[in-house]
């Protein structure tokens, strides 16, 4: 079965958070389907969107497991963002958790290298 993902991220302020999440994911988005939503590709048929819905803004949480945990993280870092919070699990799993200027959070975790 094949299955294709869009986690959707609300946000307020439209412009600065397509701004914040061009830093974050470190490339424009793959497409803008209309005038309040853009939508990167983060894997294939995988998708993260934000879209301008105020009312609902700051309310998301979403986790992606990545194996280049630490080039991402410094990559992000190169970009100017720094993590809201760091965790690193008894497992040695490492955790590193961003915030929009919603308070959406947006985690990467990796294996411990």
């Amino acid at each position: 079965m094949a299955v294709d993902l869009f986690a959707g991220i609300a946000v307020s302020d439209y412009a600065a958070a397509l701004t914040w999440y061009e830093k974050l994911l470190g490339t424009p988005p793959a497409f803008f389907p209309n005038d309040v939503e853009a939508v990167w590709e983060i894997a294939e048929h995988r998708y993260v969107y934000i879209e301008h819905l105020p009312e609902k803004a700051g309310r998301a949480m979403h986790a992606l497991f990545v194996d280049d945990f630490d080039d991402r993280i410094a990559a992000i870092a190169g970009r100017g963002l720094t993590p809201a919070k760091e965790e690193t699990y008894d497992n040695g799993v490492r955790k590193a958790t961003y915030a929009d200027p919603d308070g959406n959070e947006i985690g990467f975790g990796g294996a411990a290298s």
